[in-house]
Parts: C-alpha cells; sequence; structure tokens
C-alpha cells in the first residue's frame, strides 16, 4: 500500500477545506466536556506483522473510551488478547494485553486564544504511548514500551468534517532513544442514516512512520513504513457492529520478508456495547 500516495491526497484535501471552525475557550475550558466508553469483542484476521506459518488469527476484547476534559483531549484503548486461551491462536503465549493512550492538550484552550487558521480548527501539543505486558525485556517477544511527542490538531476537511491531524518523534522508551517521527491521522463519517436514526459509518486511521536510519540500536529496519485501517460500521445509542481492514507496508519499521511478513491486508470483525 503506498502511503506517501494516501497522505498526499488528504494533504490535497486540505488545501481546498474550509476556514477552521474555532472554538472559543476565552470564558470556561470545561464547556465542551464529554466522555465514552465502550467495549468490542473483536476477532482479528492475519494481523501484521506475522510468521506465515503463525496461526490464522485471534480474539480479543477492547475497552475502548474518550473524551475531553477542559484543556485535556483523551483517545485511548486497553486489548485483552486470546480470551479463550486457545492453542490455534497466533497470540497464544505472547503478550496477553496491549494498551494505546494518546492525551493531547490543548494549546488554545491553555493560552485561552483562538489559535485557528486555514482548515485547522485547534491545536494541541501531542503524546502517545503504547504499552505491551506480561513478557520481560530478555523474552522472545519483548514488550512494547514506545512513546511519542510532538504538535496535533484538529482540522476541517471536505466530506470527513473534523479529522485529528497530528506530527510526532517516536521515543523508544526501552532503549532510550529516538527514533524517527510518525504521521498519524483519523476520522469517523457517518455517511448514511436509516429512519430510526442509526447509522453507517466510515471510521478508521493512518498511522505513517518515516524519516527513521536503516538501523537502530545494532538492528536492521525500514526507514518508512504504516498503517491504514478503514472500518465500516453500523451504530445505534447502545450498540454498534463492524468490519474493517488494515493495509499495512513496512509497519512498525519492520522490513517485510518471506520469514515475516509486515506488508499486507489484515481483517477485524467487531460487536460493540456502547455505555
Amino acid at each position: 500500500m503506498n502511503n506517501i500516495l494516501k497522505l498526499s491526497c488528504l494533504g490535497a484535501s486540505l488545501a481546498f477545506s474550509p476556514l477552521g471552525l474555532a472554538v472559543d475557550y476565552s470564558d470556561d475550558i470545561h464547556k465542551n466536556d464529554y466522555k465514552w466508553l465502550q467495549f468490542n469483542l473483536m476477532y482479528a484476521l492475519e494481523e501484521l506483522p506475522r510468521a506465515p506459518d503463525d496461526p490464522s488469527g485471534h480474539d480479543y476484547l477492547e475497552m475502548e473510551f474518550g473524551g475531553r476534559s477542559g484543556i485535556f483531549d483523551l483517545y485511548g484503548y486497553v486489548d485483552v488478547f486470546d480470551l479463550t486461551d486457545h492453542d490455534g491462536s497466533d497470540k497464544n503465549n505472547r503478550p496477553k494485553i496491549f494498551m494505546k493512550f494518546a492525551p493531547r492538550a490543548s494549546l488554545d484552550a491553555m493560552t485561552k486564544t483562538d489559535l485557528s487558521f486555514g482548515p485547522v480548527q485547534e491545536l494541541y501539543i501531542a503524546t502517545l504511548f503504547n504499552w505491551d505486558g506480561g513478557y520481560s525485556k530478555e523474552s522472545d517477544f519483548p514488550p512494547v514500551n514506545n512513546s511519542f511527542w510532538g504538535i496535533g490538531s484538529d482540522i476541517q476537511v471536505p466530506w470527513f468534517g473534523k479529522v485529528g491531524l497530528n506530527l510526532y518523534g517516536l521515543y523508544d522508551i526501552n532503549n532510550k532513544d529516538w527514533n524517527g517521527l510518525q504521521l498519524s491521522t483519523n476520522w469517523f463519517k457517518p455517511f448514511y442514516t436509516f429512519s430510526n436514526d442509526s447509522f453507517i459509518a466510515y471510521q478508521g486511521y493512518i498511522d505513517y512512520q518515516f524519516a527513521a536510519d536503516d538501523t537502530f540500536k545494532g538492528n536492521s529496519q525500514a526507514n518508512h513504513g504504516g498503517v491504514m485501517f478503514n472500518g465500516f460500521y453500523w451504530h445505534s445509542n447502545r450498540y454498534s457492529v463492524g468490519y474493517g481492514f488494515k493495509l499495512y507496508n513496512d509497519v512498525y519499521l519492520i522490513e517485510d520478508s518471506d520469514s515475516f511478513e509486515s506488508t499486507g491486508i489484515s481483517h477485524y470483525f467487531s460487536v460493540t456495547y456502547k455505555f
């Protein structure tokens, strides 16, 4: 999958975006507060990266959450893999838990100043943390312990509406060193509404790593790569059901090879209850 082409298309759409819709925090930084929580029961088929002879998939439970409180904008989730401890799962005898935690601090709210311009609605100090658990650093599956630091924004894009766009530097906490940059974007676009007010949405994200060296701590790696998730979900007030697919290209800067695949496609199926 050509990630550069996808990002170029995104950039072109931004160039024709309308003026940003400013968020006014001059009187009360908590007036736009909200929060949400949902549980997703999911199955992943041929998730990458993977060895060609690995089992085909795994089940997992995901607690997904987000919201806004004053200066803070938050998104995150916790995944618990291989719920049935099945020998045929590609997560069997591997890290049991993965967590993504992505707080952003609004520069507009902190300064009580309208910093919007063009299609940019709001600016943030953006962070992202990826962690997994259950294994030591010396195991065959060393733990994920990454942090990302940078600048974020909410932008208005034709048809999509508000889209998050963040540029980070990746700091590998295990290795105590920086390892390139990451551009991330995410969207949620309802595009068909039924008579009972339930709807179908196109939702997804792109994480694209670049500007990395060919080696990191003595190990060969790709200098760019990424993933794009495309999901199509039916939503009601309490439930959602959907399917999504991920397109990978040297994901996590792992070079694709015959013995360990990091480029390709995987499939996801989900049933959700919203609190």
